[in-house]
């Protein structure tokens, strides 16, 4: 209202200043107009010099409010207020006034502007501002402090009278708060306000216009205190003594019990930590403080033994985190109140006096030595007997035995470590009264070596000697080996026969790292003189006492090739080694090569059979052919002509059979000079005459093989044989026949040379 009645004096300044001064014609009062009365009224007139009261001058009336909220009278120039008007939307009115000639319209003044006040009335009452209002102060503050302020107006015309001036009171609230009845400052007035005993307060506060007058207006709001903690307080406990009970199977870490100290403060200001002083300083139980709750949470920290301890007794402190000096001395900000925590009995399983029972034992030790005594207790106040035996899942009963009284664990049976160096079993001690209650052990029995085996060769070794070896040269290297595991090692030794230690053929060398080398003694081997030397060697371990064994090496002499390697060296020598004599060996390597060839046959039999089955009939006129002339030959040979004494006598028809008979002795006939080429064995070995005295037997015994001499066919007749011919024909003896005279004519033999038949004259 202020602005808008500095905004008419402008106004009304302008308009002087904006024209020259005349000689005023115009004659009007100061205009004014009351707001809010709604009956038309006449609020003034305007009239001009030349205005004579003959109703001939004109009064026209323009400008803001004109026909609507003010009107002239033309005759007269009464203005009228034409209804209710609002000083708060509207203070004054410019308008503007003309007179004229009436019938000439002829203007007989200048047109004038003239300003209507619209006059303030109260009739608006005062508003708070910024309401809700809301504050926050520390309990215990002094008297005067200030809380907020309150801000209310108005909106009635300051300027005009006492419409807007206001004044604030307490309706609510006193004697804690006061206001300045100006500013609308809240303030305390109550000394050491305790938020323990009222957090919170609502205020009423009161504003009036018009001073306070009477008949003006007014308005109220509530403003909303709180109390905002301090740490004036300490904590206490409800309690001077907290009892709890826990089994005596209770794990660590099981909670125990809750103890709670009050503190009448709140956030951080009623933080605390909990400790407890135990009188004997076991450190059975801790403590540590809930954050949600500030409760102290007592924890089992070491396992407990009703037998060994039933009842603990222990002093528990709280204090706050946070001491402020300013309410409080430093003693007030802590208590103390006793603990004491029972322990119940449980009935437990037997204990064993170790977690574990590991024991040594010789494994020369004999049956019914004892390995060990395991044993355990029932800890609850009954101690029940215990009875002890071997778990059904490690059943050792057949190794040891367990005394089921004394736990007392015996042998049963010999030991081995080299079969097994270790022995792991469970055993379970029971109880024979109440709840039966068992418990387990592991133990565990190390079997110690004793030297009990004697030392071998780590292999089978098949030396063989080159027949260009030179004395001194490396022959072998051979090593053992001990089942035996002595503490220090393995330290074996190598040597010779004692009563053949000068061997003229052969030395041994301890190498001493658990090898020994065999050197040649001389020069030059060869074959002819000897094939294989047999050498023993004492093999030596380092026991106490020691053992020894003594192993027999077969060194073969071999052909070796410039290289040094021996091509008949495997199956020879290995042979050798075996302590097979060559007779075996030459019986086995025939074997293998028939069956090999057999296999060959039954192929090729398979694969022509029909071809052989439609030859069948040809075969069999060729065979009765063929024994004919064989016969015939044998009649007309230099075995005494033609005597006519002689008759054919034709073989018995089995042409199958005959025609594998042949096809066997062919083979045969190859295998034996195969065998003659490879190994190169002379007539006067006694496996080859053996080999021939075989092959002449099986011939004898066979009624369907040829006679030798007739087909030409021989075996090795040998070189320089004085008994003749070894064929069939002849290793029989036979009587003189009456039908055939003896022959007195020398025999032509045909000797095979040694070296073997030409390739025309042998099939393989």
């Amino acid at each position: 209202m202020q602005r808008t009645s500095l905004n008419v004096q402008q106004h009304s300044k302008s308009l002087h200043a904006s024209r020259p001064r005349f000689k005023r014609g115009w004659i009007w009062n100061q205009l004014f107009v009351e707001e809010e009365d709604p009956t038309p009224h006449v609020i003034g007139q305007l009239k001009s010099d030349y205005d004579t009261g003959d109703f001939s001058i004109k009064y026209i009336l323009s400008g803001e409010g004109a026909g609507e909220a003010f009107s002239i009278d033309e005759y007269t120039g009464e203005i009228r207020s034409l209804g209710k008007l609002d000083r708060e939307e509207k203070a004054f009115y410019v308008l503007r006034a003309q007179a004229i000639k009436r019938g000439s319209d002829q203007p007989v003044e200048p047109e004038s502007e003239f300003i209507i006040k619209v006059q303030d009335i109260n009739d608006n009452a005062p508003e708070f501002l910024n309401e809700p209002y809301v504050a926050s102060i520390p309990e215990m503050c002094p008297v005067g402090t200030t809380v907020v302020q309150v801000t209310a107006t108005d909106a009635d015309d300051p300027m005009f009278g006492n419409n807007a001036k206001l004044i604030y009171s307490i309706l609510q609230g006193e004697p804690y708060f006061s206001v300045e009845p100006k500013t609308g400052i809240v303030v305390t007035s109550w000394p050491s306000m305790d938020r323990e005993a009222r957090e919170m307060y609502l205020v009423v506060v009161q504003v009036k216009d018009m001073l306070g007058l009477s008949g003006g207006y007014s308005a109220t709001t509530t403003v909303t205190i709180t109390l905002s903690d301090v740490n004036d307080n300490g904590p206490t406990f409800q309690h001077n003594l907290y009892t709890f009970a826990v089994a005596e199977t209770a794990a660590v870490g099981t909670t125990v019990g809750r103890v709670m100290a009050d503190d009448g403060d709140v956030g951080m200001n009623a933080r605390m930590n909990y400790s407890l002083e135990d009188l004997e300083e076991s450190a059975t139980f801790s403590i540590h403080t809930d954050p949600m709750t500030q409760e102290g949470v007592v924890v089992l920290a070491k396992p407990l033994d009703y037998e060994r301890k039933r009842r603990f007794v222990i002093a528990i402190e709280a204090i706050n985190d946070l001491v402020d000096s300013r309410f409080l001395s430093s003693d007030e900000f802590r208590d103390r109140a006793t603990l004491k925590i029972m322990v119940t009995d449980v009935d437990e399983p037997p204990i064993f006096s170790a977690p574990l029972y590991e024991w040594k034992i010789l494994e020369n030790a004999p049956v019914g030595t004892q390995v060990g005594i395991v044993s355990a207790r029932d800890t609850d106040a009954a101690n029940n007997p215990i009875r002890y035996s071997f778990d059904k899942n490690s059943d050792m009963r057949k190794v040891f035995r367990i005394d089921s009284n004394n736990g007392t664990i015996t042998v049963v049976k010999p030991l081995d470590r080299e079969t097994a160096d270790w022995h792991n079993f469970t055993i379970t001690a029971k109880e024979t009264k109440e709840n039966y209650l068992s418990s387990s052990v592991t133990v565990f029995v190390k079997v110690l070596d004793v030297n009990d085996n004697v030392p071998v060769l780590s292999r089978e070794y098949q030396p063989y000697v080159c027949e260009s070896t030179q004395s001194g040269q490396l022959i072998q290297v051979i090593s053992a080996v001990d089942a035996d595991d002595p503490s220090e090692g393995h330290h074996l030794y190598f040597a010779m026969v004692p009563e053949r230690q000068i061997n003229p053929n052969f030395t041994l060398r301890d190498n001493q790292d658990n090898t020994a080398s065999i050197l040649a003694r001389r020069s030059t081997f060869t074959r002819r003189d000897r094939t294989y030397y047999h050498l023993p060697v004492v093999l030596i371990d380092s026991g106490t006492p020691a053992l020894s064994s003594t192993t027999t090496l077969t060194i073969s002499v071999c052909a070796c090739q410039p290289a040094g390697h021996c091509p008949t060296g495997g199956v020879e020598a290995m042979a050798l080694s075996m302590g097979l004599s060559m007779q075996t060996l030459l019986g086995f390597s025939v074997c293998l090569i028939t069956l090999a060839a057999l296999s060959i046959l039954m192929l090729a039999v398979q694969k022509h059979r029909k071809h052989q089955m439609g030859k069948l009939e040809t075969v069999e006129q060729d065979t009765e052919e063929f024994s004919e002339k064989v016969l015939r030959y044998a009649e007309t040979s230099n075995f005494g002509g033609d005597s006519g004494l002689s008759q054919p006598v034709p073989m018995r028809p089995h042409p199958r059979r005959r025609e594998r008979r042949l096809r066997r002795e062919e083979v045969a006939a190859s295998i034996r000079m195969s065998l003659r080429n490879s190994h190169l064995i002379g007539p006067e070995d006694e496996v080859f005459r053996q080999f021939i005295m075989d092959r002449l037997a099986e011939a004898d015994q066979d009624p369907y093989v040829p006679p030798f001499d007739c087909l030409k066919t021989y075996a090795f007749e040998g070189t320089g044989s004085a008994t003749g011919s070894l064929s069939s024909l002849e290793s029989l003896t036979f009587e003189s026949s009456a039908e055939r005279p003896p022959d007195s004519r020398p025999r032509l033999l045909r000797l095979s040379p040694w070296q073997g038949a030409r390739e025309e004259e042998t099939t393989f």
